[in-house]
């Protein structure tokens, strides 16, 4: 049997998402920091239950906006539900894509684009609505699972597609068990 890599979390398996040791692994603000600034708008694309999506929008404060992009109604729900009754409720947009669309139609000053680029079977697509989205002076910041699911091969292919639809490549952050990239507009 073989299994399918490029398969989306389904919503039940949600909660893996957010848990302790995801949030001192890979500590949302800690790996978020050095790209998110306030007054910034910012795209979490595949937010799932919101893991980095709120940090995002503390980051961004009050002047600042979060579009919060997901594929499934159901994740976004979750992330609605935490929203609900704090001050971040105003500052975070849910917007649900479609199979090959992120419908993402303002510019946008950071990309985040956490485990998720190995679940899209249309990466040249995807790459490139990414691009026109993205300010001049912009950053996406690209991270792919090492284990089991994104071979080095494969990222290095994700890269140089990215590369195709008209983004530069530079050294992401160092975090263990993925692959990262900060890809900026050329």
């Amino acid at each position: 049997m073989t299994r399918d890599r490029n398969r989306v979390c389904p919503v039940e398996l949600s909660g893996g998402l957010e848990s302790r040791l995801r949030g001192w692994l890979q500590n949302p603000r800690r790996i978020l920091a050095p790209y998110v600034r306030e007054g910034m708008t910012a795209l979490d694309c595949g937010c799932g239950p919101g893991f980095f999506a709120l940090a995002m929008a503390r980051l961004v404060g009050p002047a600042g906006r979060v579009i919060a992009a997901d594929l499934q109604e159901g994740m976004l729900q979750k992330l609605r539900e935490k929203l609900r009754g704090t001050e971040l409720e105003q500052r975070i947009a849910l917007l649900r894509c479609d199979q090959g669309d992120i419908n993402v139609r303002e510019k946008v000053d950071f990309i985040l684009a956490f485990y998720m680029v190995h679940e899209v079977p249309d990466r040249n697509a995807l790459f490139r609505q990414l691009r026109g989205i993205l300010n001049p002076a912009g950053t996406l910041l690209l991270v792919e699972p090492k284990l089991f699911h994104v071979s080095r091969a494969e990222f290095a292919r994700t890269t140089a597609t990215a590369a195709d639809c008209g983004f530069r490549l530079l050294p992401g952050p160092r975090l263990g068990l993925s692959w990262t990239a900060v890809l900026t507009p050329r």
